[in-house]
């Protein structure tokens, strides 16, 4: 694969729509949960479980597809995953029988999940995985703002199917984009590298770094699943909700740049120590939180210290595992933790209330920290920019 095909042009744009069309759920979460148990009268826990099933298709897509990445053609799986998960959510706005639901949601996670593993396995493989992942991060806030602008208003005019409606058009858009403009497989660059490697097993700080942030995904989802019912319980409403999502999008844009201009400023070892810790307060706050401008405070960073996070992690991953194997991997790791988050989520507050959901964040957040320093062992300082022929 030729690496400027990865980081420039319509290649780029091609792994972006995909990237983001894969990180739907980090966008919409919030309102699918909330979507579930409003207009189709499912408990937290069902509607966790549905919203854990679409993940749990992403996470076994994911860690089948990951060891044969450098076997595979991206365009086609990305064409194909997108399409199928598409079809998959048209079907799903026309019904509300909870059997045909439940298996729609599995079949669109894993053809979602097939298009994202090749989506970020070939974008581990460019010159600079790091900024690139960056720009990812500031083109799913830009999503964001745009999703939380418009979806709203069109789930209170249209009703809670079109919600699906919505995920099916980004989902044919992406396998659009990715049938005309995904990179191409050359055989050179960093790709032959990769090959040449393939064998060879990855290092063990790797799945140190994979289990952490699997870890900050539960914790986010537990969080993110019910952003939107925590602030109706706590007596805000619709308007005030609806304002704070769009503020949570709009400021999610800058997580992004920002990790990319920090790549060589910040130590990566302090930013996955820190992070973490910030990212549980947050939720505690979350939880808690009876007056509004807690909530927005806490609602509005959540998400954009989780895209920073996903930065500071995909380039320390990359840094140690050139063959694209682990990253290719690295949706398996967000989605095992964000399929288990509306669940557990769900389970929490179904039997403990809101505040558990808290309480379980700041348990999560030592594990976290635990895993986090083991990958960034040895690297206290900011790491230079990696030069060709990596």
């Amino acid at each position: 694969m030729n690496p400027a095909s990865i980081d420039k042009g319509r290649g780029r744009f091609a792994l972006m729509v995909g990237h983001c069309a894969g990180m739907v759920d980090l966008v919409g979460l919030p309102l699918w949960v909330g979507i579930l148990i409003e207009s189709y009268r499912f408990d937290p826990q069902q509607a966790g479980g549905l919203a854990t099933l679409f993940l749990a298709g992403i996470v076994i897509a994911s860690a089948l597809l990951a060891p044969r990445f450098n076997r595979l053609s991206g365009r086609l799986v990305a064409t194909a995953g997108f399409s199928i998960s598409a079809c998959g959510f048209f079907i799903a706005a026309t019904t509300r029988d909870s059997a045909l639901l439940t298996g729609l949601h599995a079949i669109c996670g894993l053809a979602a999940g097939a298009g994202l593993s090749v989506t970020h396995g070939t974008i581990s493989q460019g010159e600079r995985p790091h900024r690139l992942m960056a720009i990812a991060g500031v083109a799913l806030g830009v999503f964001a703002v745009i999703f939380m602008t418009f979806v709203p208003g069109i789930v209170v005019a249209h009703g809670g199917p079109s919600l699906f409606v919505v995920f099916g058009t980004v989902m044919a858009a992406a396998a659009l984009v990715s049938f005309s403009s995904f990179p191409p497989r050359t055989g050179s660059g960093r790709v032959s590298v990769a090959q040449t490697l393939h064998s060879e097993p990855l290092p063990r700080a790797v799945w140190f770094g994979l289990a952490a942030f699997a870890c900050v995904c539960l914790e986010h989802a537990m969080a993110n699943s019910f952003l939107e019912r925590v602030g109706i319980d706590h007596g805000f409403s619709h308007g005030q909700i609806g304002s704070a999502l769009l503020g949570m999008s709009i400021v999610s844009i800058f997580p992004g740049a920002l990790a990319a201009w920090t790549e060589n400023r910040l130590s990566i070892r302090g930013v996955l120590f820190i992070a973490p810790i910030l990212h549980a307060a947050l939720v505690v706050v979350l939880m808690n939180a009876t007056s509004f401008p807690a909530y927005v405070a806490a609602m509005v960073l959540l998400p954009g210290l989780m895209i920073f996070m996903h930065t500071f992690t995909f380039g320390a991953i990359a840094k140690l595992d050139r063959s694209g194997r682990s990253l290719a991997a690295f949706p398996a790791s967000i989605m095992i933790g964000s399929a288990l988050g509306p669940v557990v989520g769900g389970t929490l507050v179904k039997f403990s209330g809101y505040r558990a959901l808290g309480s379980g964040a700041m348990v999560l957040c030592i594990i976290i920290v635990s895993c986090f320093l083991r990958l960034t062992k040895g690297r206290s300082s900011p790491v230079p920019v990696a030069t060709s022929g990596l």
